[in-house]
C-alpha cells in the first residue's frame, strides 16, 4: 500500500485507542497546523489529536477524496463526524488536508484547512446568533 492510502486508512480507523501508531505515518519532526495549532513533532501532534478525543470522543474522520501528487505532496478532503458537547448534536466538519511526505514515505508535513467559523462556531447557540450577525453585516451594501 502507498504511503498516501495507508495514511488515509489509519485516519479512518483513528481514536485515542491507537495514537501510538502515529510514529508508523509521521516523521519524528513532522510539522502540523490547523486553525487552532501549530506544531512539530510527533509527540505534539499526539498530543493534539489526544486533546480532541478528550473533548470528542465519538469523533471519526472519513476521506471523501484523495489527490496525489507530484514531488511527496498529496492532498485529502475528510469529514470529521461528532457530536457536539454543548447541544448534544450531531455535527460534521468538511476540511481538506496538504500533506508533505519524506523519501521513506513519512507525513512531513501536514496542514489542515477548514473553516472554524462556519464548521464550529456557527452551530453553537450563542455564537451561532453572533456569526449571522457579523457575517450580514460584513455582506451589507455600504
Amino acid at each position: 500500500m502507498n504511503p498516501l492510502d495507508a495514511l488515509c486508512s489509519y485516519f479512518e480507523r483513528l481514536s485515542a485507542r491507537n495514537l501510538d501508531a502515529l510514529d508508523a505515518y509521521y516523521a519524528a519532526d513532522a510539522r502540523f497546523k490547523d486553525p487552532f495549532h501549530e506544531v512539530a513533532g510527533v509527540a505534539a501532534i499526539r498530543a493534539i489529536l489526544q486533546h480532541t478525543f478528550d473533548k470528542l470522543p465519538d469523533a471519526r474522520f472519513r476521506v471523501t477524496r484523495r489527490f496525489p501528487g507530484e514531488a511527496g505532496h498529496a492532498v485529502i478532503l475528510w469529514e470529521m463526524d461528532f457530536t457536539l458537547p454543548v447541544t448534544r448534536q450531531p455535527a460534521t466538519i468538511r476540511g481538506a488536508t496538504h500533506l508533505t511526505f519524506s523519501a521513506d514515505g513519512k507525513v512531513t508535513l501536514h496542514r489542515d484547512y477548514w473553516d472554524a467559523a462556519e464548521e464550529l462556531y456557527g452551530r453553537l447557540p450563542v455564537l451561532k446568533w453572533l456569526m449571522r450577525a457579523l457575517a450580514r453585516q460584513a455582506a451589507a451594501p455600504r
